[in-house]
């Protein structure tokens, strides 16, 4: 009998037509990142890339979204190793998941931790249950957080709270992620509202998003004047597509509100 994967691809239909991606960690009991998890997602998220769907969902199967890496993992690198590693996450998964051409969706409804906590902030949008609990704890192997989670956390919550969530170990809960803006919003029922968005995020101008998330990423990387100067041809192609021309055509002879889109 074959070895089940660590985790799970998954494509579905909206009501209005559009395809969804779920990516699930079902990697039970603890969704531990181990080499097989690393691997299983490494190839769902090429899969995602070589045909993007209009819009993704990662959540996770069991009590905890993940109880962190398997410190397996770490054991017996060298210097040299060590940092190829953190090279080929950051390569495999981490850039790869936030150059999705469309919205991606995170969704914690338990404890996440480490990678996952990290994996989540490379996300476009975080929604978390109100028992989920986020930590980065690389501390108690000596480590720092090296997939990308100190330097956007910094970027959601600033320089000062990065520093003391990773510095400190602490679990933070999902009502303090959220007053610290690193969480969008907390939900009863998290899984349900995240399909839920996801479902109406991938209905939305799909080309429209991923020019959002370009000039975004202009941002990030270069400050606002980088952003602007890359936002007209960004956003000027806009005009070609046949979301904006059918979208406008809509809101002249109906109003708002009350185009559809096709992710053309």
């Amino acid at each position: 009998m074959s070895e089940s994967k660590a985790t799970r691809l998954e494509r579905e239909v909206t009501d209005g037509g559009a395809e969804v991606a779920i990516l699930t960690f079902a990697n039970a009991p603890l969704n531990l990142f181990d080499q097989a998890m690393f691997d299983s997602l490494v190839g769902d998220i090429a899969a995602l890339a070589a045909r993007p769907p209009r819009a993704v969902l990662l959540r996770a199967e069991g009590k905890v979204v993940s109880g962190g890496v398997d410190v397996h993992v770490f054991d017996g690198l060298s210097v040299e190793q060590g940092a190829e590693l953190w090279r080929t996450l950051f390569a495999q998964i981490i850039h790869p998941l936030e150059a999705l051409p469309c919205p991606v969706v995170f969704a914690a409804h338990g404890l996440t931790l480490t990678a996952a906590f990290e994996i989540a902030l490379a996300c476009d949008i975080i929604l978390a249950a109100p028992k989920a609990r986020f930590g980065l704890v690389e501390t108690v192997v000596g480590l720092t957080p090296s997939m990308g989670g100190p330097q956007r956390l910094a970027e959601r919550a600033g320089s000062g709270r990065a520093r003391e969530f990773v510095m400190t170990g602490d679990l933070y809960d999902a009502a303090t992620m959220a007053d610290w803006g690193v969480v969008n919003a907390v939900h009863e029922d998290v899984d349900t509202a995240a399909r839920q968005l996801t479902h109406r995020l991938a209905q939305g101008p799909t080309r429209a998003h991923a020019a959002t998330k370009q000039i975004v990423a202009a941002w990030r990387s270069g400050g606002v004047a980088h952003a602007d100067s890359v936002t007209p041809q960004v956003s000027g192609v806009l005009f070609d597509t046949e979301d904006l021309r059918g979208a406008v055509r809509s809101f002249l002879e109906v109003g708002p509100g009350k185009a559809t889109y096709t992710g053309r």
